[in-house]
């Protein structure tokens, strides 16, 4: 985990030991957040209604941190399965696709080689799984949107992380979040990437996907 070539924040390279998740190949879609949003009676996004962001099966976007846990809760409670937010250690481990140490899921050629990239993401994200997952079958991690994790970002976690399941500082004023953005000139970030803003806001390159605890003996 982490890169020695990157930012401060993804040093020292560590390994760490995560036990057994399942992770949805999907970034949540505006068709499934309708449904939380209609039986919870919840508040639409501030993007709901844009043309640019409302297809169906775009990714929502511009959902705070609380709401994506909302969601999670929701979702968990529906099903009886105990669904949540990905920690860091987790989306890291599902974006490198079974790959140590290469600058993304695919191994370390630039992104401007990816099939229709200088045309991709015009005015917001894409509808989910247009293109090839990573080896792991995820699609659109590492771009799309940026993905909510479950911990509280500190830049120097890393220096003093446990080696089992990493969960993040205790307390923060910041959520963790990974992957690459629509809006932004770098589309895909590299897999050791982090970043953050404060849990309450809402951006319209923010979304989600769902992690779930596994037992050993359910894969």
């Amino acid at each position: 985990m982490g890169s020695d070539s990157g930012q401060e924040c993804e040093r020292p390279v560590h390994r760490v030991w995560i036990n057994v998740f399942a992770l949805a190949t999907t970034q949540v879609t505006n068709a499934e957040y309708e449904l939380f949003l209609r039986a919870t009676e919840s508040a639409f996004p501030p993007n709901w209604q844009d043309l640019n962001f409302n297809h169906p099966q775009q990714p929502v976007v511009a959902v705070s941190w609380f709401q994506a846990s909302q969601y999670c809760e929701w979702l968990a409670s529906k099903a009886s399965r105990p669904y949540r937010l990905p920690t860091e250690a987790e989306w890291e481990r599902a974006v490198r696709g079974g790959l140590e140490q290469k600058q993304f899921s695919w191994g370390d050629d630039s992104p401007q080689f990816l099939p229709d990239y200088a045309t991709r993401w015009r005015t917001g994200p894409e509808p989910v799984a247009h293109y090839a997952p990573n080896a792991f079958g995820l699609y659109d991690i590492g771009d799309n949107v940026h993905e909510w994790c479950s911990d509280w970002y500190d830049p120097d976690y890393y220096a003093a992380s446990p080696d089992r399941n990493p969960r993040g500082p205790e307390h923060g004023t910041r959520k963790a979040s990974r992957g690459g953005s629509w809006r932004h000139q770098v589309k895909v970030a590299r897999c050791s990437a982090r970043s953050s803003i404060p849990p309450e806001f809402q951006y319209a390159d923010y979304g989600f996907r769902v992690a779930c605890d596994l037992s050993p003996n359910a894969i």
